[in-house]
């Protein structure tokens, strides 16, 4: 890794850091950047204060003569020394109010632009991955890069500001402050060249020590673990990954060590040239002793700052890579947002699908290919198949959350993809087999089918409860509707797999929308709440249009509609009756599962 390429990195990192701070803490980020100025215009006026001092003291006849005439010098001296301290503390105060501050809006902007990408980025493994890298390391070091960042620039000031201050007293001064820094510099620029050149090794280490720590931790795995008596494996995958990682940082650490006496000895070498330096142009005098003494105390002053500001760069040049996965995936996923359209249909009305295509980003074939279908309004349909048919699939470009790669989906004769995607969704519920467990309240979990929706006396709320036999599960709750459903907090409690799916099903009848699409929603329920939910179904056809998803065929023989899918194709439609007399795909599973139910019952009743 070259100079410039050390520059370019520090100025990738820089770039999305200094806009975040400047977004997420306007007034602050306003005020330590007058804070650093004004520190830094205070040790220059310090320096030439200095100087007046030693001239004074040094023309003087007597040190007590001296003393008295560099007296108001030295006044101004401390004051300044006193100013710079105050907006050192000042900058400090403004900075503890912009680190968290810069996470919270960092944070915020990737999971926006993560939620408004289109959902069939979520199947593309790369955009996925991504996603994870921004979140895991993008985030985390964002607080200490801002922190890097802002102590770089104070730094930079104090530097500029004892420059400045030199020059005007003699114009070769400077020259000392560079060659003071520049074996520290060095040392610097090699020790982050060897951080950037095992970062790729360092990642993938520390990715395989972190998933290992997530499985011995996490509450999902720890029953398998348990039943499976694999502890003993863990740890010990874990302790040879962990030994790997230690051993990797250790070389990486000792080498950086190298780099860092080698620097610290230049640099004693670099002062000893700088005073022999200063000593020659004072002998040759081309230099009074006050400059000198000027220059000694300038070297003094900001030896601090320079330690400060090659800190904070290695730091930025070795998250400078993090920051960059940060910003490249929040700019990517803003363009994957889906535009705003025209105005949805006050009802979907009669549904088209028109030699419809689609293709998962990644995949190698069509998980859809030329599948034309009609849905009257009003109607009950299945989507009916083995697994991975496409009846998911399908369900999904039909309400629009996917875009057909090829062919039309229509509404009332409006093709989804045209119509804005806020209207779209609202006129549709998604019930899933695997609902999103919400760490909430019971109330909040049901209520958040539609968050916007008044129902003050919960009139709604509690139908759909009722509806779902969800109001069962919130009776036994502790705290009813104010149960908080997350035990990884104090107070809270977890339900079953199926208890959870009743209050899935609520929310979508509370959701209360024109086209319902169920999928699979009865698959963890007893049979008792199975039929509770089918009968519910069968009220909310009446004005709706619902679109059921199942591998149950006998849930399925009231549908007004069957469509067969076989490897993403459309193969059969029709009613049961129809289908079966057809005697094709559908009549030939649905006899199978009907067999399979006949033997499970006849080896429950022996």
């Amino acid at each position: 890794m070259t100079l410039m390429q050390v520059i370019r990195r520090l100025t990738l990192a820089a770039g999305p850091i200094a806009s975040a701070i400047r977004h997420a803490a306007p007034r602050a980020s306003l005020l330590v950047a007058l804070g650093q100025l004004g520190s830094a215009a205070a040790l220059a006026a310090m320096l030439m204060g200095a100087n007046r001092v030693l001239s004074q003291l040094l023309a003087a006849a007597g040190i007590a003569d001296g003393l008295r005439g560099a007296m108001p010098a030295i006044a101004t001296v401390a004051a300044l020394y006193g100013l710079h301290i105050a907006l050192d503390g000042v900058t400090k105060a403004a900075q503890a109010h912009i680190v968290p501050a810069v996470r919270r809006h960092a944070e915020e902007r990737l999971y926006a632009a993560a939620l408004r990408a289109d959902l069939a980025c979520f199947e593309d493994a790369g955009f996925y991955d991504r996603l994870h890298r921004a979140r895991d390391r993008g985030i985390m070091h964002f607080e200490g890069t801002a922190s890097a960042l802002m102590d770089m620039a104070g730094a930079c000031a104090v530097l500029a500001g004892a420059v400045v201050a030199l020059f005007l007293l003699h114009p070769t001064l400077p020259l000392a402050l560079f060659f003071a820094a520049l074996p520290e510099g060095w040392a610097a620029f090699h020790a982050a060249r060897l951080q950037y050149e095992a970062m790729p090794t360092t990642i993938a280490l520390m990715r395989r020590v972190q998933m290992l720590a997530e499985l011995a931790t996490q509450r999902e795995a720890a029953a398998e673990i348990r039943a499976n008596r694999t502890q003993d494996y863990l740890i010990a995958e874990y302790r040879t990954s962990a030994v790997a990682l230690e051993r990797h940082m250790v070389a990486l650490g000792l080498s950086e060590a190298r780099f860092t006496m080698a620097g610290r000895f230049a640099t004693g070498v670099g002062l000893a040239l700088t005073f022999a330096w200063l000593g020659l142009m004072l002998g040759k005098g081309w230099l009074d002793l006050a400059l000198a003494g000027t220059a000694a105390i300038a070297l003094r002053t900001t030896s601090a700052a320079m330690a400060q500001l090659v800190r904070a760069g290695n730091e930025m040049i070795e998250k400078a890579l993090y920051i960059s996965d940060y910003a490249e995936f929040v700019r990517d996923a803003a363009q994957q947002r889906e535009p705003d359209g025209e105005p949805a249909p006050r009802m979907p009305g009669r549904i088209e699908l028109e030699r419809v295509s689609f293709r998962y980003p990644g995949a190698t074939r069509c998980a859809l290919e030329e599948v034309s279908l009609a849905i009257e309004p009003g109607q009950t349909v299945a989507l009916v198949g083995e697994n991975g048919s496409g009846k998911s699939t399908l369900a999904k470009l039909i309400a629009g959350l996917y875009r057909a790669d090829g062919g039309r989906v229509l509404w009332a004769g409006t093709d989804v993809a045209r119509i804005d995607p806020a209207a779209r969704a609202d006129r549709v519920a998604l019930v899933q087999q695997h609902p999103i467990r919400w760490p909430r309240s019971a109330e909040q979990n049901v209520r958040l089918g539609r968050p916007e929706r008044c129902d003050p006396e919960r009139t709604a709320l509690l139908a759909a409860a009722e509806e779902s036999r969800a109001a069962e599960v919130v009776e036994m709750l502790p705290h009813g509707w104010d149960t908080l459903l997350c035990r990884e907090f104090q107070g809270g409690q977890d339900l079953s797999s199926g208890q959870w799916q009743r209050l899935a099903v609520a929310r979508g009848l509370y959701r209360d929308a024109p086209l319902v699409i169920w999928d699979e929603p009865t698959a963890p329920l007893d049979p008792k709440a199975e039929h509770a939910v089918y009968e519910s179904l069968r009220r909310l056809a009446r004005q709706r249009t619902v679109i059921l998803i199942t591998h149950r065929l006998a849930s399925v023989r009231n549908a007004d509609r069957i469509f067969m899918l076989d490897r993403g194709r459309l193969v059969e439609q029709g009613s049961h009756e129809e289908l079966l007399r057809a005697n094709g795909r559908y009549a030939e599973l649905y006899r199978l599962q009907a067999r399979l139910h006949d033997l499970a019952s006849e080896c429950a009743d022996a």
